[in-house]
């Protein structure tokens, strides 16, 4: 089933950091679609949830040298 999820995402500065974290985050299975915004510090993703899981994803973005911030 495909999921939505939107992460605010710090560290983030630009055009070129956009497209790190989305290429992070494409390189996973299972990934729909990535838009990601340091205007707005968050990254939309819509993915399989057979295929991934937001875990994957919050992995993903870490590795590429961003926070996923945890609101509650």
């Amino acid at each position: 089933m495909i999921q939505s999820t939107t992460l605010s995402v710090s560290g983030m500065k630009c055009g070129g950091c956009e497209a790190n974290a989305s290429k992070a985050i494409n390189a996973l299975a299972g990934i729909v679609s990535v838009n990601a915004s340091s205007k707005d510090k968050a990254i939309r993703v819509d993915f399989d949830d057979s295929a991934t899981h937001l875990d994957a994803i919050k992995a993903a973005i870490s590795q590429a040298g961003y926070h996923v911030e945890d609101h509650a």
